[in-house]
């Protein structure tokens, strides 16, 4: 991505030490990084943290450097204007419009996308002056993260906790990629997302998995929350990655427990999405020990595989026979390669037919490729036959996209 100009505000909160995270990170992505704190905020961290982080100056007040004109200039050449921690205070400065410090001042004259993360104790997140500002916020255009639930200050435990630094700059990414604001049109919406590869035992200690890191699932299970979805993500093997803010996890390990989820869950959903790579086979025995290589046996075992329930097409049979009532859209991946007999899109057409589902969303999986990594790139194809190419980028953009198709499908 082309070098942006970000500039990075700091609210008084004990969350304010997260943000020379997100600074370096976004440094270190080769950005241009300006930190304004507010004065409250230098009481939690010092200015020269920030400047050492960032390799700029750090001022609070609209009397530094006048001749520039700070308050003005610096929010009207920002490409992206990121607020980690925004607190309550913050949130209704914004929001009455108040200039009185160089932070308010930039977010007046910035007319680029400005992300705001919040972080505050669960009773100011819900108070109505609270959700109001929220609200307002969003009506203008600007991203207002759902924050994360977690340990606050003290003993407290609840909604309110600032999003992990790498959620933040992951969507702070996703605004410069998109060159506009994310919409925040799935409010009301249940949507129910898997991820990860499932895991089918051999013995103890054995099992048969797939290489899926379930980075895509959990990037349209993010971006589907901080659109304002209600999600619940079943996570299948998803290497370490962290939860995202806002959503509910449910972890599984194997197909069956996977359907089990699916089956479960789907009944009170608006929208189901099944990017989970899901084995298609599993052991027909499952050893109750460890299977062992013996001394005496140049041979190796052999094991039966029988074939897993399809719970992608099963969703799709489970609403046509009425069973899913408030489903309006199924969408399915798949991970493809060509062979002797068709390429990449000759399966993937093959497969949305077979499968019955509105959208799916198709990669060509190799070597450095779909799996394992932070970037991506397919198509989409639609039960109406319209083929959308998804240009290389990140996991994020591309599940943007896919929301962005899913919303078009739901007004549709």
């Amino acid at each position: 991505m082309d070098r942006k100009r970000i500039v990075v505000g700091v609210a008084g909160g004990i969350a304010a030490y997260k943000a020379c995270t997100v600074v370096r990170q976004l440094t270190e992505a080769g950005h241009s990084v300006k930190v304004i704190p507010t004065e409250s905020a230098l009481k939690f961290i010092g200015a020269a943290t920030f400047e050492a982080l960032s390799g700029q100056p750090v001022h609070t007040g609209v009397f530094e450097n006048v001749d520039e004109v700070p308050h003005v200039r610096i929010g009207q050449q920002a490409d992206l204007v990121v607020v980690a921690p925004a607190t309550a205070d913050l949130l209704a400065r914004a929001v009455a419009g108040r200039a009185d410090d160089l932070l308010t001042g930039t977010l007046l004259t910035a007319r680029c996308p400005v992300l705001f993360a919040p972080a505050m104790h669960t009773e100011m997140w819900f108070h109505p002056a609270t959700t109001d500002n929220v609200a307002t916020l969003r009506r203008r255009g600007s991203v207002v993260l759902e924050p994360a639930s977690g340990r606050l200050t003290g003993a407290d435990t609840g909604p309110g906790r600032l999003p992990e630094a790498e959620e933040i700059t992951t969507l702070a990414t996703l605004l410069l990629e998109r060159g506009d604001a994310l919409p925040y049109d799935m409010a009301g919406v249940k949507v129910l997302v898997t991820a990860g590869g499932t895991r089918e035992p051999l013995d103890p200690v054995r099992f048969i998995g797939n290489r899926s890191s379930g980075k895509q699932g959990y990037a349209v299970a993010r971006v589907m929350a901080q659109r304002g979805a209600e999600v619940t993500l079943i996570a299948g093997n998803t290497s370490g990655l962290v939860d995202p803010a806002g959503v509910n996890v449910v972890h599984i390990g194997s197909a069956a427990q996977l359907g089990d989820a699916v089956s479960k869950l789907a009944p009170e959903a608006h929208v189901l999405v099944m990017a989970a790579a899901v084995a298609d086979f599993r052991p027909a025995q499952v050893a109750t020990a460890k299977i062992k290589k013996r001394a005496d046996d140049n041979g190796a075992p052999s094991v039966e595989l029988v074939r897993n329930d399809d719970v992608l097409a099963g969703a799709v049979r489970a609403r046509a026979d009425g069973q899913l009532p408030n489903m309006k859209a199924i969408v399915g991946f798949a991970a493809e390669t060509g062979d002797a007999n068709g390429d990449v899109l000759f399966h993937a057409r093959a497969k949305l037919a077979r499968k019955g589902c509105d959208l799916l969303v198709v990669n060509a999986v190799g070597e450095g490729r779909a799996f394992e990594v932070d970037h991506n790139d397919g198509w989409m194809l639609s039960a109406d036959g319209t083929e959308t190419a998804l240009e290389h980028g990140s996991k994020t953009l591309m599940a943007s996209r896919i929301v962005d198709a899913i919303g078009a499908l739901l007004k549709g």
